[in-house]
């Protein structure tokens, strides 16, 4: 899901009186060889850990859930989903579609509130307190809340990170591309998604990034349906991907959905053959990453944020799937 070791006390200083988990290349001690790729990749900023020292996320502040919310399993203790050893089918049950609809719908609202917020200046940490106020407004809990000890309410992956951002006291900057990813659990469902927005005036080569990233996901959309292979949604993204120059991570994946926030099938973005096929019934999410160099992810020091090992950009995008007799249909749409 790297850090560098301090190297200043003014940066020490920084750290230590504001919440700062990611830190800019300017004081990075390969800065030379980075320049390189930034240079190569576009204008923007290359996130680095502020330090090598590992940070324990379950000691940091969480924001208080008000009692009479509903709250998933994992959430009073910090574990994670319960797998189930096969996928669960909900064909004929009119319920979970209708609850997955509903969680569903109040993601997309709560991640179209978040790129309102997603101009230089604002923190992640502001994008954070309002989305987790958004969500608790509406009666829902913010899903990734405490999910295996993760501190905040909704992940923020600004320029090289790849996925896990936690959000902190960096303002975003003019040229920051910056993916959010917002999951909420309303009335015993979850409902997933995620874009990848622009921050003030973004390179071109930053924006051919998103753009391509997003028409990934809608190729892969495009073909799920009822009896089609999981295989075709990698066959798909990376055909696509790989005609424009990008790569595809193959260390994270999409996943099944619905009262679990994870759970069978595993949705693979990249080529891959793994057997099974689509069923009325399912639920998964579809969430692409590419990245303008290398696709190997690192993991900083708090066991949650994933950058590039290149220091290259990477977007992602995500919806919420529910196969239907019929074809699909875009919970999160």
């Amino acid at each position: 899901m790297n850090r560098f070791s301090c190297i200043c006390s003014k940066r020490s200083s920084l750290i230590r009186n504001k919440q700062f988990h990611s830190y800019s290349i300017l004081y990075n001690p390969r800065r030379s060889l980075s320049a390189k790729n930034i240079q190569r990749w576009g204008n923007y900023e290359r996130l680095v850990p502020p330090s090598l020292a590992r940070i324990n996320v379950r000691n940091m502040p969480r924001r208080p859930v008000p009692d009479h919310i509903m709250r998933p399993p994992y959430a009073e203790h910090g574990t994670s989903s319960i797998w189930a050893p096969k996928i669960t089918n909900h064909r004929g049950d009119d319920d979970f579609r209708l609850g997955m609809r509903k969680a569903g719908r109040l993601a997309k609202q709560i991640l179209a509130l978040s790129s309102t917020m997603c101009h230089p200046g604002t923190t992640t940490n502001e994008i954070d307190r309002v989305v987790f106020q958004a969500i608790v407004e509406q009666n829902a809990y913010p899903s990734p809340l405490n999910y295996d000890g993760f501190p905040k309410s909704v992940c923020t992956s600004i320029n090289n990170i790849i996925a896990h951002g936690i959000p902190d006291d960096r303002p975003l900057k003019d040229g920051d591309i910056v993916n959010v990813d917002v999951t909420v659990y309303l009335n015993g469902y979850h409902g997933d998604t995620s874009a990848t927005f622009f921050v003030g005036e973004v390179d071109e080569k930053g924006k051919a990034l998103v753009e391509c990233t997003k028409e990934c996901l809608d190729k892969a959309i495009a073909v799920c349906g009822p009896n089609v292979p999981y295989k075709e949604i990698g066959r798909v993204i990376c055909e696509h991907a790989s005609k424009h120059g990008y790569s595809v991570s193959d260390e994270l994946s999409g996943h099944g959905i619905g009262n679990e926030f994870h759970s069978l099938p595993l949705i693979y973005h990249h080529l891959n053959g793994e057997e099974g096929i689509m069923e009325s019934g399912t639920s998964f999410t579809i969430e692409p990453i590419l990245c303008q160099g290398s696709a190997i992810g690192m993991m900083w020091p708090d066991q949650w944020t994933i950058s590039t090992a290149d220091g290259g950009r990477s977007a992602q995008f995500e919806h919420t799937l529910y196969i239907h007799d019929d074809g699909v249909e875009i919970l999160t749409n």
